[in-house]
C-alpha cells in the first residue's frame, strides 16, 4: 500500500511468520512433479547445501539489534559466543576458536599441524578444504577411497598415518556423501591413529543425523589429545552467508592454532545472531524435521523412478545419474536449477542439496525430464 512504512523488526517478524508456514506443512504428498512444470523467475539455489528456510526470526532479530554496536569492536560479543560454544560442549572457554565460517578453522589447522614433509590423511572423495591448504603448505596428501557403501575406510586411512602424518580429516558426516561414521567405529579410529597427529572431524552436518549409531566425536575431547571438533553456523541455523564457525579441542590444540587466527574475524551480527540460535531450543529440531522429511520424500520418489542413491545423514544426496553428470548439471542450469559440482572420484553421482518442498518438486521435474527413468540404472 502507498505510504505504509514497515520497519526491519516489523519485516523479521513477517519473514518469521511465513518460515513458520512453510515448516510446519511442506505438505509433499502434492507433489506437481511432471516434466512440463515451470520453474519460478527466481534461480532454484541446491548447490551448497545451504538452510533453504534462512535464519531463525529470533536470530534475525538479533542481527538487527547489532547495528546499534556497528561502530565497535565485538570483543564482549566474542567472548559470550566462546562460553556459550563451551558451555554447549562442555568444555572451558580456552578449549573455543572461533573462525570466519568453519573454512578458517580448517585453514588455521593446515598452518598449525602441516608443512613440508607432513602428512595428511583423508578420505576420497570428501570436503577438499583441508586437502587445498595441505598443497599450499607443501605437505603431502594421502587419499583413502571410500568403503564399496561410500563410507569412510578407517582402517585404511589409519593404516596410512606415520610420523610424519601431521593432520587426519573426517567429515561425518561426509560431504558429498552424506554417509556416516558410528561412533564404535569412530572409538576404534581415534586410538589406533598415532597421537602425534591431529584428527580434524568436521562436523558441519552433525545436526542433521538422526541414526542411533552415530556419536558426536565431541563427547572424546576429554579423552582424546590430538582430537580438534569442528562446526559450523552455516547450515542448519541459517547462516552461511554471515559466516561463522568454530573448533574445540584440548587446550594446547587450540593453543597452537591461535596465533593463525585472524583478529577480529567475526563481525558484530553473525555473533548476535549465533547466541540467539543456540538460545533457541526449537530451531535445530524444527529445521531438521523439515529438511529430513523433503530429503526422505525426493528419495522414495528417486527410487520409485529406478535411480540409485547414496543413503545420506545430510541435508543433501548423491544420485547415480549412469553417466557423467556434467551435461546433467547443465541442462538442469539451463533450467535455472543449481546443483551440485561434479566430483572426480564420483564422476556419475549427482550431489543435489535439499531445498524447500517447492524447490524439491521442480529439481525432480527437472531431472525427470532432463534424464528420463530408462536412461538410469535399474536400481
Amino acid at each position: 500500500m502507498i505510504g505504509m512504512k514497515v520497519s526491519r523488526r516489523d519485516f523479521a517478524r513477517a519473514v518469521g511468520a511465513t518460515l513458520g508456514a512453510s515448516l510446519l506443512a511442506p505438505d509433499l504428498a502434492r507433489a506437481g512433479t511432471s516434466p512440463s512444470a515451470k520453474p519460478p523467475a527466481a534461480t532454484i539455489r541446491l548447490d551448497s547445501n545451504e538452510n533453504p528456510y534462512g535464519p531463525s526470526p529470533k536470530a534475525l532479530e538479533a542481527m538487527e539489534r547489532s547495528q546499534a554496536v556497528a561502530a565497535r569492536y565485538p570483543d564482549a560479543l566474542e567472548d559470550k559466543v566462546v562460553a556459550a560454544v563451551a558451555a554447549l560442549h562442555g568444555t572451558a572457554k580456552d578449549q573455543v576458536l572461533l573462525g570466519c565460517g568453519s573454512g578458517e578453522i580448517l585453514r588455521i589447522a593446515g598452518l598449525a599441524f602441516l608443512g613440508p614433509g607432513r602428512k595428511v590423511v583423508a578420505a576420497e572423495p570428501t570436503f577438499e578444504a583441508v586437502l587445498r591448504h595441505a598443497r599450499v603448505m607443501r605437505a603431502e596428501p594421502i587419499k583413502v577411497p571410500l568403503s564399496a557403501d561410500h563410507r569412510h575406510d578407517l582402517p585404511r586411512m589409519a593404516a596410512a598415518c606415520d610420523g610424519r602424518t601431521g593432520l587426519v580429516y573426517v567429515c561425518n558426516p561426509n560431504n558429498p556423501t552424506g554417509t556416516i561414521v558410528t561412533r564404535d567405529e569412530m572409538a576404534t579410529f581415534l586410538e589406533r591413529v598415532p597421537k602425534t597427529a591431529t584428527v580434524l572431524v568436521d562436523e558441519a552436518y552433525h545436526h542433521f543425523v538422526e541414526s542411533p549409531r552415530y556419536a558426536s566425536a565431541s563427547e572424546w575431547i576429554g579423552k582424546v589429545p590430538n582430537l580438534l571438533v569442528v562446526r559450523t553456523f552455516s547450515k542448519i541455523y541459517g547462516l552461511a552467508g554471515m559466516r561463522l564457525g568454530y573448533g574445540v579441542g584440548r587446550k594446547e590444540t587450540i593453543e597452537a592454532m591461535r596465533p593463525h587466527q585472524i583478529w577480529s574475524n567475526a563481525n558484530a551480527a553473525v555473533l548476535e545472531a549465533a547466541l540467539a540460535s543456540l538460545e533457541d531450543p526449537g530451531l535445530v529440531p524444527r529445521y531438521r524435521r523439515a529438511m529430513n522429511e523433503t530429503r526422505r520424500w525426493l528419495c522414495s520418489e528417486l527410487q520409485k523412478d529406478g535411480r540409485l542413491v547414496i543413503p545420506s545423514e545430510a541435508n543433501f544426496v548423491m544420485i547415480d545419474i549412469g553417466s557423467d553428470v556434467e551435461p546433467v548439471i547443465a541442462a538442469l542450469r539451463a533450467r535455472d536449477i543449481l546443483v551440485g559440482r561434479r566430483f572426480p572420484s564420483l564422476p556419475a553421482w549427482l550431489r543435489v542439496s535439499i531445498g524447500t518442498p517447492e524447490e524439491t518438486r521442480i529439481f525432480l521435474a527437472g531431472l525427470r525430464a532432463v534424464v528420463p527413468r530408462k536412461e538410469t540404472r535399474a536400481a
